[in-house]
């Protein structure tokens, strides 16, 4: 009998992904997949800042670094903040089988679609991952605004 994955467990490197981005100057947004036996695949962070490039997201830096996968139904995507609508594409168009959100307070992006097109979501609302960006967002409203798209 399969073992149910430790969510929290996979939740702690997407946490580490995003304290690196936060002690790099960036936005502490951390992700990481996962196969659903458990194993590490690829791990990342936003890197907007950093990088000069709106596209690196926590989900789409630890999606690169996974690699090249046969198949992603079987992979999870854990992420310290809810996917944007840039991030829950690359997950609809990749059959990522399942995501698990840090939370969802501080931003809502695509998480109910991505529920709506069969992905399974697991909400986990955790007051580190809200800790964390909501005081980056306190100190650096702007940087947050430019990484959401709004003025």
């Amino acid at each position: 009998m399969a073992q149910n994955p430790d969510y929290q467990a996979m939740l702690k490197v997407a946490l580490e992904e995003a304290r690196q981005g936060l002690s790099e100057g960036g936005i502490p947004i951390g992700a990481a997949l996962f196969h659903k036996d458990g194993r590490l695949l690829g791990r990342g962070h936003n890197r907007r800042v950093q990088e000069g490039d709106p596209s690196v997201h926590g989900e789409t830096d630890a999606f690169r670094k996974a690699g090249r996968q046969r198949s992603y139904k079987d992979t999870i995507m854990v992420t310290t903040l809810e996917p944007c609508w840039y991030c829950s594409g690359l997950v609809k168009q990749f059959g990522i089988g399942t995501v698990v959100i840090g939370e969802s307070e501080t931003f809502q992006g695509g998480a109910q679609w991505l529920k709506e097109q069969g992905v399974e979501i697991i909400q986990l609302d955790s007051k580190e991952c809200k800790d964390l960006l909501q005081g980056f967002i306190r100190e650096h409203p702007e940087v947050w605004n430019e990484d959401i798209g709004e003025d």
